[in-house]
């Protein structure tokens, strides 16, 4: 079997903290059980570039019980946990090409071995397999490609634009949609990672601090609450004037960046564009300011624009890199501009996730029933699949809601129908 690891000793460490995510992810187990007994993905050859987490592992034990052929890659050089890589190469026998902190011609080139055995389904976290496919039809399309599913935000606009433009190939879910995904996963998990990861790498009181979140979508409202939970004095920078009204109404102060970059003392961007804090930015940053992403890409930061600005330039701590500038002021970037919740810390709950990945697994399982009947665009997770994980979640909590009667349903239904 074909493999890229760091280190294949690591593999029974692994083993036992994917036992940990596995017994945190119950719904997902659900889901796993059924797959195991009807096997709906039986001879389906799918390719997956997800972060290699424990959770990720999770994921591919239900794929796999489900009947598919799994390749993987990882989707950030920084969020591989190579002890899960090297646990499912030896133990689940999947090709795995994920090592931390690998360069970008490494990163690359795993995507290329991943997509080698020419997949029928694509799993995307940010597009790259898509992206890559695209560029090189010729060579990775040559079987035909009945549909993929796309984890997160930035992964999204990107297939969207490909869509608007005739250009995307197959069609593709849109788990980030899902309300199971984005409002946890985005807003809870992505909340209380993106916190660990930046305390894990400063270990900085978040109390008092002026903490600067650049975007209010689902991930930014997530990183504001814990903050401001923590007693951080939170700060919202907005081009959406809706979100923007929404921050204040929520009770948090708004300002463009340029008024923030003065008073900011830890600035995180959640936005899914680029270049959101600039080199015009840093040279007004305050002394010691703590910079990073909680962003699909590092480029939502001007990491190019920073290093022209830089006198001097040092790792003081791991994930910390001390930039001092030519004005004399020094500015602390963490994990490289990438995704700090991910690079410093070990993203988010398994919990959370649990919801994510089931998304993930029955998105593959309905566009391998339906993809006969889909356009080569993008689509929403299918509303029956959302409402049944949020029903499978509760009950793993244990929690009961009611139903409606069939008074309340007749009533409900005659407004629906206009009379």
């Amino acid at each position: 079997m074909n493999y890229h690891v760091k280190d294949i000793k690591l593999a029974k460490k692994g083993a036992l903290r994917i036992e940990w995510a596995r017994n945190n992810m119950p719904v997902l187990g659900l889901v796993g059980a059924r797959f195991k007994k009807e096997q709906p993905l039986k001879g389906l050859k799918l390719a997956a570039c997800l972060h290699v987490t424990t959770e990720t592992a999770v994921l591919m034990e239900v794929l796999k019980a489900g009947g598919a052929q799994l390749s993987l890659c990882a989707s950030n050089p920084l969020s591989t946990q190579d002890d899960v890589a090297a646990s499912l190469a030896v133990n689940l026998k999947i090709p795995v090409f994920a090592i931390k902190g690998e360069d970008t011609k490494t990163y690359y080139s795993h995507i290329k071995s991943a997509l080698s055995f020419q997949p029928d389904m694509t799993m995307d976290d940010g597009a790259d397999l898509v992206s890559t496919i695209h560029q090189n039809f010729s060579v990775y399309g040559r079987k035909e490609i009945i549909g993929g599913t796309e984890e997160t935000t930035t992964g999204v606009i990107r297939l969207r634009a490909l869509a608007a433009q005739r250009k995307l190939r197959y069609p593709v879910i849109a788990v980030n949609d899902a309300m199971t995904k984005h409002m946890f996963d985005n807003r809870y998990g992505t909340g209380q990672s993106t916190l660990d990861g930046i305390i894990r790498a400063t270990n900085k009181l978040i109390a008092g601090s002026n903490f600067v979140v650049c975007g209010y979508g689902w991930c930014g409202r997530g990183a504001a609450m814990r903050a401001r939970g923590m007693g951080a004095n939170v700060i919202v920078v907005e081009v959406d004037p809706l979100k923007g009204l929404e921050a204040v109404m929520d009770g948090l102060q708004v300002m463009p960046i340029r008024d923030a970059a003065r008073i900011g003392d830890i600035f995180v961007t959640v936005t899914g564009d680029i270049n959101v804090i600039r080199g015009e930015h840093f040279v007004l940053m305050k002394e010691g300011a703590i910079v990073c992403n909680s962003g699909h890409f590092n480029a939502e930061l001007e990491i190019p624009a920073l290093e022209k600005l830089k006198k001097s330039k040092r790792v003081i701590r791991d994930f910390v890199e001390e930039y001092t500038l030519k004005n004399g002021r020094r500015i602390n970037l963490l994990g490289e501009g990438r995704l700090i919740n991910l690079a410093a810390a070990e993203g988010h709950p398994a919990s959370v996730m649990d919801m994510s990945f089931c998304n993930q697994a029955l998105g593959a399982e309905y566009l391998r029933q339906h993809y006969k009947e889909l356009q080569k665009t993008v689509y929403k997770v299918p509303d029956p699949i959302d409402h049944e994980i949020a029903r499978l979640k509760l009950k793993s909590m244990g929690v009961r809601i009611d139903t409606l009667t069939e008074e309340q349903k007749r009533y409900l239904s005659s407004w629906e129908m206009g009379t």
